[in-house]
């Protein structure tokens, strides 16, 4: 039974169904429709539809339903509803969850889009939002209120991993009655352990790790049948963010080697960590598996590894930044992790580029940071790579 599998072996078998054909490799339902044997069952479909009957792609496909019940048995949750980008994905679960008048308790460490999210999007529907330093627990008790409604974090901050105790925070929540909702895509889902810890409601960006080639967006929201097939399907079948049937396909294909992938590249991140240690050109490193991160002790409690990222911040600033990275020979520049390629990305002029200067020092995105999201390269090679290009900074 699937239940007592190992996650690598989930990874490859969980959630497939096959046609008539007996095909190995899941099929692609490439239909935006479905035919119905009569008027009679059109209708009953309609009242009521069954998991393994369909109406429409943008209610439910049977490639992306296998995607789904894949990611929820690894997730070890009941569903999940597959969305078309990770933003989708956290828009959706925050959407669905509040109405004007509502409050919500974020951690201000965050996507910059996230952030967008709670600070332009719920305010202007009328949802209030507190958010807090998402590192200290007593910050949280502090803002948690009897009418707060939900509390959502990233359970390692991008890009400057900071990671939240997520017991603690779920505990204040749901003494309130409050649901919490986590971005899991630093943690990954074969390290994380979000459910088990107290999360409600756990997103991703399966853009990342899980597609993990560069090759199409994608998210999903999972949690309980009755949270997720009865307050964020209705959202999202109605304002369309459901995803196609190919890029689930794509989705399923990315989750047959994605333990190999983030185990191997967890593996470099703590060789890189290890060497940057001490580098003469950085003002600071960060990397949640070494012993210098303020949490690393609750990450390694939390993931037992410390992922598959990593940040630096190097002297002189933006022009010295610059320089290291148009000098990479390896990694690439993009915007993009948890990818087979080692990405490089200098968030303060990229991905929180349009946060006021106050709140990037608040959070520590300086003009020198550089987020690493290491690739399955060989690590001997990255590491002489960034080596060689912080000589040049």
């Amino acid at each position: 039974m699937s239940e007592d599998w190992n996650t690598r072996t989930k990874l490859v078998h969980s959630g497939s169904k096959r046609s008539q054909w007996n095909e190995v490799s899941e099929a692609i339902f490439l239909t935006q429709g479905f035919v119905y044997e009569t008027a009679e069952q059109a209708e009953a479909r309609f009242l009521k539809t069954e998991p393994d009957e369909y109406i429409y792609a943008r209610y439910g496909n049977p490639t992306v339903a296998m995607f789904e019940e894949r990611m929820a048995t690894i997730e070890g949750c009941e569903d999940g509803f597959a969305t078309a980008s990770g933003m989708a994905a956290v828009n959706g679960a925050l959407m669905s969850l509040v109405k004007a008048g509502d409050h919500v308790v974020a951690s201000r460490a965050l996507f910059g889009s996230c952030l967008y999210i709670l600070d332009e999007i719920l305010p202007r529907m009328g949802v209030e939002v507190t958010l807090v330093d998402g590192t200290n627990n007593q910050a949280w008790q502090d803002a948690i209120r009897e009418d707060t409604k939900v509390v959502f974090f990233e359970t390692i901050s991008n890009p400057t991993l900071e990671v939240i105790d997520i017991k603690t925070v779920c505990e204040l929540a749901h003494n309130v009655g409050a649901l919490v909702v986590a971005d899991n895509v630093f943690a990954t889902p074969v390290f994380s352990n979000a459910i088990a810890q107290g999360v409600d409601i756990v997103v991703y960006s399966a853009t990342k790790h899980i597609d993990g080639q560069g090759r199409a967006l994608g998210g999903i929201i999972l949690g309980s049948r009755e949270l997720i097939r009865g307050t964020v399907e209705p959202y999202m079948k109605h304002t369309g963010g459901s995803m196609s049937p190919f890029t689930a396909w794509i989705m399923l294909k990315g989750l047959e080697t994605m333990d190999l992938r983030v185990r191997a590249q967890a593996a470099t991140a703590a060789k890189m960590a290890a060497a940057l240690d001490g580098h003469p050109k950085l003002e600071r490193l960060i990397y949640p598996g070494h012993p210098s991160h303020p949490q690393h002790e609750l990450v390694m409690e939390q993931m037992g590894n410390g992922g598959t990222m990593l940040s630096f911040d190097i002297k002189g600033g933006k022009e010295a930044s610059f320089r290291a990275l148009n000098a990479l020979q390896i990694a690439i520049i993009s915007n993009n992790l948890g990818d087979a390629k080692t990405i490089a990305t200098p968030p303060a002029a990229t991905t929180h580029q349009r946060l006021p200067e106050d709140q990037k020092q608040t959070l520590g995105i300086t003009p020198g940071l550089v987020r690493l999201s290491l690739g399955i390269e060989d690590s001997d090679d990255l590491i002489a790579d960034v080596l060689q290009a912080l000589e040049k900074a």
